[in-house]
């Protein structure tokens, strides 16, 4: 299963692709999208953000995506603005109709750190060690790669459980009608 992790931003985004096949993490690759100079209208930078991950789904063909959730900002503006960098970026992750999973910062921190109040830096080592990278990437292709990766875990959970519960239950059968 390959899946593709966003770290959602409205100057930069970060992505992440994986493949997972069990337990084996492998590293595909990973960079950021630039939605162009800021002195541009926020429709064309938005644009730049919808166009940059048509090309990345293009090139990577991921099946699975995950994206971080909006959190709440002391400026309601910048919140905002977020908000729809994240949108032009689902828009495009739907368009190529790929199931989008969506998960908390601290969710994602818990998952590749153990605690939802990592660093940054602490995310980054855990990513590099995960994946068995030479080095940490940037910070925000480190932030989507956990995204990855949180997504890639938590897809996992319901195959482990019924695996763990397989036998207990025994073989599958018909249920057995009841007589009146």
């Amino acid at each position: 299963m390959r899946w593709i992790g966003i770290d959602p931003g409205l100057r930069t985004t970060g992505f992440g692709v994986i493949d997972v096949n069990g337990q084996k993490l492998t590293y595909i690759a990973s960079g950021t999208i630039e939605s162009g100079d800021p002195a541009k209208g926020l429709p064309e930078r938005l644009g730049a953000l919808y166009a940059g991950m048509k090309e990345v789904l293009e090139t990577y063909q991921p099946e699975s995506a995950a994206i971080e959730e909006v959190f709440l900002n002391v400026n309601p503006r910048s919140t905002l603005m977020l908000g729809q960098a994240r949108g032009a970026v689902i828009a495009a992750l739907v368009s190529e109709k790929l199931p989008v999973a969506e998960y908390s910062a601290l969710r994602v921190k818990q998952a590749i750190v153990g605690t939802g109040r990592a660093a940054k830096p602490q995310v980054q080592e855990m990513v590099k060690r995960l994946l068995r990278l030479n080095r940490a990437p940037g910070a925000d292709a480190s932030d989507a790669l956990g995204v990855a990766i949180c997504a890639a875990h938590h897809a996992q959970i319901p195959k482990a459980i019924t695996a763990a519960l397989a036998p207990k239950l025994g073989p599958k059968s018909a249920p057995k009608k009841r007589s009146k």
